[in-house]
């Protein structure tokens, strides 16, 4: 296992790494020498694993599916029919609309998460302070005062590579995840299973086993409301066999490993 300083910022979401622990998020076109977004195939010549959200893309995520649904049920009712307007039109103008509410609340996210990443390297984007400093004050209220390693990636033998937000190595260690989300009431954040294998997979890749792993959640609606959630270590071992699985299903399915 090697861990290496990523050189490109870019959504875990589909994205690939050396076996070196180099993010291979794109590669040159053959047309012009520009860069496109690295392919299954590309990895297969390059010998390149998979990132750890990659695998996790095989799993179900309910949450997500039920706020996706949302969106569309939202955008029908805002988006009157027009007159004579063909039915599939309709319904293609209601889901391009839901779409674009879906990418506008990821855009504000990352956006958020851009800013914290700023902070904890030294190179603050002056934008979304109070989300910033909420967010600092929340985990160094759960953790206490650490040296913070942010935006590590890394790759590991099994056949896996990631970027991690946060991380500490001293004694066993600690994982952090930053998650931007609307919510109102921190008593009805919680946790999923993707988020604990996530975490399972970051600590085994960056060589700290037994570290304690969190989610930190920062609100996109209210800007000073941050919530840490740390999983059990009998979870985290759960999440670590849980990925595993999925790992071996993704590598089989995708004859790559």
């Amino acid at each position: 296992m090697t861990v290496t300083t990523p050189t490109i910022r870019a959504s875990e979401s589909n994205h690939w790494y050396t076996r070196e622990g180099q993010p291979q998020y794109t590669v040159p076109s053959k047309k012009d020498g520009s860069p496109r977004a690295t392919t299954l195939r590309d990895a297969r010549t390059m010998n390149l694993v998979p990132s750890v959200t990659t695998i996790l893309g095989v799993c179900a995520k309910p949450a997500l599916i039920a706020w996706l649904q949302q969106q569309v049920l939202l955008a029908a009712l805002t988006l009157p029919r027009r007159t004579d307007e063909p039915e599939r039109e309709y319904i293609d103008r209601i889901i391009n609309d839901s779409k674009e509410q879906g990418r506008s609340a990821a855009d504000a996210g990352t956006d958020i998460h851009a800013s914290i990443q700023g902070f904890y390297e030294d190179r603050p984007t002056g934008k979304h302070q109070e989300s910033v400093d909420a967010c600092d004050n929340a985990i160094n209220a759960h953790f206490g005062a650490q040296s913070w390693v942010s935006e590590r990636a890394f790759a590991h033998d099994l056949g896996f590579g990631g970027k991690c937000d946060l991380f500490t190595g001293g004694g066993d260690g600690i994982v952090a995840d930053i998650k931007t989300k609307e919510f109102t009431d921190p008593t009805k954040v919680v946790g999923y299973d993707e988020h604990l294998m996530q975490l399972s997979a970051y600590r085994v890749g960056l060589g700290i086993p037994k570290a304690r792993c969190a989610n930190v959640f920062v609100s996109r609606n209210v800007p000073d409301l941050v919530v840490v959630k740390e999983w059990g270590a009998d979870d985290l071992d759960r999440g670590w066999e849980m990925f595993t699985h999925l790992l071996q299903f993704w590598q089989i399915k995708n004859s790559h490993n």
